[in-house]
């Protein structure tokens, strides 16, 4: 039997309004089957409490027959056991959650199975739950078979013992589960989580054995950008449905606007709300979307914009565009060049190189930046890394999920924890490797910062003076340690390292530079996903006369990086000749 889970025509799928599952059942009878039983199921918060057979749309038994249609009854295999749908608000994803589960638990054979919606917060999981209850309490024959325990959200087949349990997740409440038939409700919630990779191993590690089973990820987008489970979900969900990764396991269902039509805004036109919103004129009211999407246009927060374009129109937040941005946040994401998320390729472009460092404290971030003027087309190119204590991943739990993300990218370095291994900070030293190199120390973000300094100096791009520039009230140990590498502390005039203060007036220019560099198209960057974080989480701020850079939010809202990216600038600013290249004017000479 042949099938694929990629739909490649999604685009022009999604516009026409045809179904964005690509293929038949692969069992006709095992899907007419389950839909027969989830369309008599009944909507109690609905008038009259109609059936989902009465009031559903296409979409909906498109999706139900995909789910149940893949089972194989002769083997007692589903064929395709993932599945993922993204949608906006209110389109009854949660009533849909309860009607499939139930479903499930009705068509399920194995005696005391297990079945589990999981929620990240109670008030999701009585979303679930409810619905779920209603359907059995309002039916007299669902009702002499299942017994609804409403204390602990659990419903129970009387003849198989079969159980749903409805849970608000949290290790203790997965551990030891042997569900086979799992459906995790709001995964974008899950995203900031940073112990939800563990709690979902726990979660569907029953279906390691029994192979009738199915996981489902129900959500909408995110009211910040992805990060965690989520992002990494979404990620893999995208590919698989543009055919980049094949796994005909895993039938992502992706209610999205193409990119085209996010450049063009048209998400805006209320004719186009359909995209997004395949329930719009059952559950989802055209008018009310048209009315909100006004107010939110006409409120003082770019924040409360894009959490309902990202609610209700499924646009992902990417930069988070605030009245009081930064303004090169406009130009950010138009600069990115993915080969410079590699510092090889920017040392390979460039004629001169500056460093920018920002040191952090144990519960915050450090940044590292170098910067490179490209020698022929003579644009600034930028790399950033950052660096954190593992114990950030405890002070700071809310942005957790982020940090590892970044980690997983290769642009963070954790330090510090001497019972885990010393995460990429060896790859960031020569390929060679160095006997010196930090294993788990108090400073392996200092040495490896500094093993970064040597590496871009032996390219002999670094210019003779104020080829790094630090904070004046930055570490001391820092200091400390370039100078044991060789490195000479500026005078003011002379010597390697340069004092550079990020008050306003000092730091003004090269806000102002950098803004206006990525405005023209002459500076460029990586455009990871820590930058892009750092940049729209950064504020600018009206000083008297300057403008400074702030963070948004205290504590969880970082811009360290972005903060060495603007010290590097000003190095920049100086007009530099690389140190290799004066040697060499002094030998012709």
């Amino acid at each position: 039997m042949q099938w694929s889970t990629a739909c490649l025509d999604w685009k022009d799928r999604i516009v026409q309004r045809r179904s964005l599952i690509p293929f038949d059942p692969l069992f006709p009878d095992e899907a007419a089957a389950a839909l027969t039983v989830f369309k008599s199921l009944r909507i109690v918060d609905l008038p009259g409490m109609p059936t989902f057979g009465e009031v559903s749309d296409q979409w909906v038994f498109d999706f139900v027959a995909a789910i149940f249609g893949a089972y194989d009854a002769r083997t007692g295999r589903r064929l395709i056991n993932e599945f993922m749908l993204l949608i906006s608000k209110k389109n009854t994803k949660s009533t849909i959650a309860a009607g499939i589960m139930m479903t499930a638990l009705l068509r399920n054979w194995r005696h005391s199975a297990e079945l589990l919606i999981l929620a990240p917060t109670i008030e999701v999981a009585n979303n679930s739950f409810v619905p779920a209850r209603g359907m059995v309490r309002n039916d007299p024959e669902l009702d002499a078979l299942l017994h609804v325990i409403d204390n602990q959200r659990i419903i129970k087949h009387r003849t198989t013992e079969a159980e749903l349990k409805i849970v608000a997740a949290d290790a203790d409440t997965v551990a030891g589960k042997k569900a086979a038939f799992v459906l995790r409700d709001e995964l974008w919630r899950f995203g900031k989580k940073a112990n939800a990779g563990a709690m979902f191993g726990e979660a569907t590690g029953g279906q390691v054995s029994r192979h009738e089973g199915f996981t489902i990820d129900l959500t909408t987008h995110s009211d910040e950008p992805p990060a965690g489970v989520f992002k990494t979900r979404l990620e893999y969900a995208r590919d698989v449905r543009d055919g980049v990764i094949e796994d005909k396991r895993f039938l992502p269902v992706l209610y999205e606007f193409p990119e085209e039509m996010i450049e063009a805004e048209a998400y805006l036109d209320p004719d186009n709300f359909y995209v997004t919103n395949p329930n719009l004129g059952r559950s989802v009211d055209a008018d009310w979307l048209k009315r909100e999407l006004g107010k939110a246009m006409r409120g003082d927060g770019e924040e409360d914009k894009q959490v309902f374009l990202a609610k209700h129109l499924n646009v992902e937040i990417g930069l988070r565009l605030r009245r009081d941005r930064w303004r090169g946040a406009d130009f950010w994401q138009d600069a990115a060049f993915k080969p410079l998320r590699e510092l090889d390729h920017l040392l390979d472009r460039s004629e001169v190189v500056v460093i920018g460092i920002d040191g952090g404290g144990l519960d915050d971030l450090a940044g590292f930046c170098v910067v490179g003027r490209d020698r022929r087309t003579k644009a600034w190119l930028y790399w950033c890394h950052a660096f954190a204590h593992r114990k950030v991943l405890q002070l700071r739990k809310e942005i957790a999920p982020l940090l590892l993300g970044f980690e997983k990218d290769g642009d963070l370095t954790f330090w510090g924890d001497e019972h885990a291994a010393p995460s990429n900070v060896v790859k960031l030293l020569d390929d060679e490797g160095d006997d010196d190199a930090p294993r788990h120390g108090t400073d392996e973000d200092i040495a490896a910062m500094v093993a970064l300094c040597t590496r871009v100096r032996d390219s002999g791009l670094l210019p003779a003076d104020h080829a790094i520039g630090t904070d004046p009230a930055g570490i001391g140990a820092l200091i400390d340690a370039l100078e044991g590498a060789g490195f000479t502390l500026s005078d003011g005039n002379k010597g390697d390292i340069a004092a550079v203060s990020q008050g306003a007036v000092s730091m003004f220019s090269a806000i102002n530079t950098l803004e206006r560099k990525l405005e023209a198209g002459t500076a460029a960057h990586g455009g990871t996903d820590m930058m892009n974080w750092c940049v729209g989480n950064a504020k600018a701020e009206q000083r008297g006369n300057s403008v400074i850079i702030t963070k948004q939010a205290a504590g969880r809202a970082k811009i360290d990086p972005l903060i060495a990216a603007l010290v590097a600038t000003k190095l920049m600013e100086r007009n530099p000749e690389a140190a290799r290249a004066i040697d060499v004017m002094a030998m012709i000479g």
